[in-house]
């Protein structure tokens, strides 16, 4: 792929439908939400087919019309909030063991590794990641074939530090641009964006910018203080050229920036929706190893120093999906999707796409947020007792009534999960 504008280079979603557009259907969904810092309520565009539901994002609780969610959800997730400044650490001169964290009684998996006295991580990646899930048979990664470095925190990677940041650029889909019904203020870029001005001094971004344009799926601004967002709804692997084309033109490239990413996920739901109509597995994962490329292209292309004298950093998620680790699409109705054959097909097509964008953090010494092994027993199988991420009953959803974008509470611990990263 070239990027022609500028230089030659090149959440089966999870099944499902990580990022932003309708797929296999007309399925929208209106939805009241109040949190403990206020309320929206908003239409989505399509007509065809209304969902309605009312969610207390405080108390976990909700009814809904056209999916399924947890009634009595409460949350004991082990996140904590993006402005949580005091992340827990190993002493560096030791091998910490887990704590727990006082104001949630969760376990907090911090144990790290040393050479000479300075701590170098979480060690392997199994060592920490999937402690929560109950089961035997639990959704696991193999991220530890390509030896990453895991952050004492365990929510991502740990191959950069970063530091004396002067702008920040958001890229991908949906996810980093929001959502309704959530608010403005709590999309996970938002978030960020409070979090990164005082970690950084940066200046601040003004209200329009956090807003969406609901009629493009972008930031209502652009570019606002130290910060741009370029992540579009529907957005997928191959829009990385525009984006890139658009929010770091050569003139940007003096100044120390961070790139953080959500992409992948509608590239995997269509590839979903196209194996439940016929398409054979092995182009199912062709088309997903060719996703998986453009998303490689697109870091390699970033992470060059050449391009940025000054520094870069790129920080990515990996894909989430709203099954739970079951395969079972049906589980929320508003994605439209339809069931495959053998469920455990995509399972394995979404372990291996995972497994790939590990991989990629590895090779250009970038970072990955561990999306998908958080949100997962916090989707629609959660209350599934022999689910593979069943972390006990009544887990809070962290998906909204789409099936594929997140809560306010998602946002929240998307938000964490970079934070926590860059802070590292």
């Amino acid at each position: 792929m070239r990027f022609t504008c500028l230089v030659s280079f090149g959440v089966c979603v999870p099944l499902l439908a990580c990022a932003g557009e309708d797929i296999g259907g007309s399925a929208t969904a209106t939805e009241t939400s109040s949190d403990s810092e206020g309320s929206s309520t908003s239409q989505g565009s399509d007509p065809t087919t209304t969902a309605t539901a009312t969610a207390n994002e405080t108390e976990g609780t909700g009814t809904t019309t056209g999916a399924t969610t947890n009634p009595t959800a409460t949350d004991t997730s082990p996140t904590t909030s993006a402005s949580d400044t005091n992340p827990t650490t190993t002493d560096p001169t030791t091998t910490g063991p887990t704590t727990t964290d006082p104001t949630t009684g969760t376990t907090d998996p911090t144990e790290g590794t040393t050479t000479d006295d300075t701590t170098t991580g979480g060690g392997l990646a199994n060592d920490c990641l999937y402690e929560d899930y109950l089961n035997e048979d639990k959704l696991t990664l193999d991220y530890d074939q390509f030896s990453p470095e895991i952050g004492t925190h365990c929510k991502g990677t740990n191959h950069q530090e970063i530091t004396d940041i002067e702008r920040v650029v958001f890229l991908g889909d949906s996810v980093t641009v929001g959502t309704p019904p959530t608010q403005a203020k709590d999309f996970y870029r938002a978030r960020l964006a409070d979090v990164f001005v005082d970690r950084f001094a940066l200046t601040p971004p003004g209200p329009l910018w956090e807003q969406v344009n609901l009629l493009d799926g972008v930031a209502l601004v652009q570019e606002s203080g130290d910060f741009a967002s370029c992540s579009k709804w529907g957005a997928r692997t191959d829009d990385f050229e525009g984006q890139i084309a658009d929010c770091l033109t050569e003139d940007t490239w003096d100044k120390r920036t961070l790139v953080v990413i959500t992409m992948g996920g509608n590239d995997m739901a269509a590839i979903v929706q196209d194996g439940a109509e016929g398409k054979p597995v092995e182009e199912c994962q062709a088309d997903a190893d060719a996703a998986v490329q453009l998303m490689r292209d697109a870091v390699e292309w970033i992470a060059d120093d050449d391009k940025f004298p000054n520094g870069v950093f790129v920080v990515f998620a990996n894909v989430y999906e709203f099954t739970d680790g079951t395969g079972d699409v049906s589980s929320c109705a508003a994605a439209g999707l339809d069931p495959w054959e053998n469920p455990q097909d995509l399972i394995d097509l979404l372990t291996d796409v995972n497994e790939s964008y590990l991989e990629i953090a590895v090779d250009t010494q970038t970072d990955m947020i561990f999306m998908l092994e958080n949100f997962c027993g916090h989707g629609y199988r959660a209350g599934q007792e022999d689910g593979p991420c069943y972390r006990g009953p009544n887990q809070k959803n962290y998906f909204d009534l789409t099936c594929i974008h997140p809560t306010p509470k998602g946002h929240e611990v998307i938000a964490d999960l970079f934070t926590a990263v860059v802070d590292e």
